[in-house]
């Protein structure tokens, strides 16, 4: 497997969602939910439509095995959008549905809409579904949530760790206590 970085640039940001917003629905919400929840691609990839919505609307917490994710307001626009083009009738179905209409996309797939959207907009080096991961920690923590958030996110044993996943080195850790009385 090939190492990733996380996107630190928004604008790059807005690029990829830009493109994938032009091929499909599909694949734009399968970046914005990444890079906005921070969960595996297996975990998006297992998510039916029943997960996201609840009257066609989405909903404000997917409930996971392991914990409850917040779905914040970009995802809901995704998720909003995504809903006006795509009929609901199988609330059991997979969000993101191959193109053979039975099965989710393969993880495979997944990698290859994200890199092909990297290719599209001008990125040389590789980027997959693991580099969204990596971006919503790393956006996170500049934004300033606690690394022990981010560490319990991730499954990370120790905030080192999880500082060194998203690409943050000892050079650009903040004092994490900064008391103005």
């Amino acid at each position: 497997m090939e190492y990733v970085r996380p996107i630190k640039e928004i604008e790059v940001i807005f690029l990829m969602k830009r493109e994938l917003k032009k091929q499909s629905s599909r694949n734009y919400l399968l970046f914005v939910m990444e890079i906005n929840t921070g969960l595996r691609i297996s975990e998006i990839l297992s998510l039916s439509i029943k997960d996201v919505y609840q009257n066609r609307e989405p909903v404000d917490f997917l409930k996971l095995k392991r914990e409850d994710v917040y779905l914040n307001a970009q995802v809901k626009r995704a998720l909003r959008w995504f809903g006006k083009k795509h009929p609901f009738s199988n609330p059991e179905s997979y969000l993101f549905l191959s193109s053979r209409g039975k099965t989710a996309i393969s993880r495979q797939q997944a990698y290859r809409i994200i890199n092909r959207a990297a290719e599209n907009v001008g990125l040389s080096e590789k980027i997959g579904p693991h580099t969204l991961r990596k971006t919503f920690g790393y956006h996170a923590y500049k934004k300033g949530i606690a690394v022990s958030l981010i560490q319990r996110r991730f499954c990370h044993h120790t905030p080192a760790e999880t500082l060194r996943y998203i690409g943050i080195n000892k050079e650009q850790v903040k004092p994490q206590l900064d008391i103005n009385l």
